[in-house]
């Protein structure tokens, strides 16, 4: 929603102050231009790009609408099922939790976290990580280093879509220029014809100059900002996650192996201590 009133305040400022200073808004509708800097822009960016990226750019776009991909409440949650399950753990033992790790859906534990299950990225991760730590006799830095990898992989693989849409941000300046640069090709053609037409052109010209520009600095550049925002929102997820198996593996019990992967919270989404404390008291 933030995004959308962003945009607003976009085209309010631009062509608000442009009919404020006595512009004519007709004189900006320029189809030609539009399809020249579109046209070019998205063939370029599939050209650029895979198959799978740009799939995800387009996929992603709606998902942006959303607001963030977690919110604090998501973050409780993610904390809240890894002290359950290390509880469990630390109380019956690490093969106890094997049914929950294998099948999450039956766990009565991953259960109680239906928003959690809805996420297979991050439901896969936390139950490979525990798999390994029931069955893979792993020391803890062994452990740590392997998570450290995955979830930098995972952060690259996540950012590559909000890379391609800046890549495409930077270049409709300058498919701009070519529209402009097109226009007064036109408009040399035109010389010795009415003045007005003359004009004509070259208002055309650089009103494509003018929406190149807009396009990449207004909305795609903001949008790729916003796309690597949520990446990183992600990214942060199995984080903390990590931060909290390694911290049980390395023999914290759950209460404090959880208050280290609250530490790696940012201060907005990150829940105070004692209402956390609160919250799994309650949960048990």
């Amino acid at each position: 929603m933030l995004i959308l009133l962003g945009f607003v305040v976009v085209l309010l400022s631009v062509f608000g102050g442009y009919v404020l200073a006595h512009g004519q808004l007709a004189a900006l509708w320029q189809p030609y231009e539009l399809l020249i800097i579109g046209g070019a822009a998205f063939g370029a960016f599939l050209v650029a790009n895979p198959a799978k990226v740009a799939k995800a750019v387009l996929a992603g776009i709606p998902g942006l609408l959303k607001g963030p991909r977690y919110r604090r409440d998501d973050y409780v949650d993610i904390l809240s099922l890894l002290y359950d399950v290390l509880m469990k753990a630390r109380r019956e033992g690490m093969i106890s939790i094997e049914k929950d790790v294998d099948d999450p859906h039956s766990s009565e534990i991953f259960g109680r976290y239906p928003r959690l299950l809805a996420n297979e990225r991050l439901m896969e991760f936390t139950t490979d990580c525990l798999r390994l730590m029931v069955g893979g006799n792993l020391e803890p830095h062994e452990l740590e280093q392997l998570l450290k990898v995955e979830v930098e992989t995972h952060r690259q693989e996540a950012s590559e879509p909000a890379h391609a849409l800046q890549v495409l941000a930077d270049s409709l300046p300058g498919f701009g220029i070519v529209a402009a640069v097109l226009g007064i090709v036109i408009t040399m053609a035109s010389i010795g014809g009415e003045v007005a037409e003359i004009g004509r052109h070259v208002a055309g010209a650089l009103v494509g100059t003018f929406l190149g520009i807009l396009l990449g600095y207004g909305f795609v550049g903001p949008l790729a900002h916003s796309m690597q925002h949520h990446a990183n929102e992600e990214a942060q997820a199995l984080e903390i996650v990590k931060m909290a198996l390694v911290s049980s593996l390395r023999g914290y019990p759950p209460s404090v192996a959880v208050e280290f992967a609250r530490k790696a919270l940012f201060s907005d989404v990150r829940p105070p201590f004692a209402d956390l404390k609160a919250h799994l008291r309650r949960g048990r």
